[in-house]
């Protein structure tokens, strides 16, 4: 099966937070969304909340969620538009991975989150029909945490036990979800991300448990 191996990282923020993945060709930038969410902290599923949107520019593109971007380039005379605006549920990531080298992910439009999506390389030895995290380092920012300045600050409190405002950081922390990053509870996650259909015969299992495997090793 064809697939990426994608490098995402978050700008502005040292030491660097990233997350190694492979993902299975024919998603839709709204799946790419999804998996950034899974391997981070972010919770947008949940959130009801009217900033939590992404998008992403490329060259002349919008491709996002935003209702409000979606409807006013519906109603607008698109010939006099600088930009496409298109729906992520309906845009697949192929085209746009295999052209450029680099995209831009940009979230939540209060906290104005950038993460670059670099493409390392194209594989044709994936065999499962969902992503899965191949390395990473850093614990991933929490939700409404104000972006990279933000994130910055509350980790000093966070790691300052003796900080008058340790306990309540704490507290609002475990809230908002913050967990360092384990890649085995993330691919635990990530195994009912699937959109494409897992080539079994092709894996080395007993009873669709993985023995070996060159991404996701053996089943824990």
């Amino acid at each position: 099966m064809k697939a990426y191996i994608l490098t995402i990282t978050f700008k502005d923020i040292e030491p660097a937070i990233w997350r190694k993945v492979v993902m299975p060709a024919g998603a839709t930038f709204n799946r790419l969304h999804e998996m950034i969410q899974n391997v981070t902290n972010f919770q947008s599923e949940w959130i009801d909340e009217p900033y939590h949107f992404f998008e992403f520019v490329i060259d002349h593109e919008i491709i996002t969620n935003n209702p409000v971007t979606l409807e006013d380039f519906k109603k607008s005379k698109r010939e006099n538009l600088k930009f496409t605006v298109k729906s992520p549920t309906h845009t697949k990531i192929d085209k746009y991975l295999e052209k450029y080298d680099e995209i831009l992910y940009c979230y939540d439009f209060g906290d104005g989150w950038q993460i670059t999506i670099k493409v390392d390389e194209v594989v044709n030895d994936y065999y499962f029909g969902f992503p899965t995290v191949l390395a990473g380092e850093g614990a991933a920012p929490p939700e409404d945490v104000g972006g990279p300045p933000g994130f910055m600050g509350f980790l000093k409190v966070y790691n300052n036990k003796d900080h008058p405002d340790f306990l309540d950081t704490f507290r609002w922390a475990e809230k908002q979800y913050f967990k360092p990053f384990d890649r085995n509870q993330v691919n635990d996650r990530l195994k009912y991300q699937k959109y494409q259909k897992t080539e079994w015969d092709k894996i080395d299992h007993a009873n669709y448990v993985v023995l070996s495997d060159k991404y996701r090793g053996p089943n824990q």
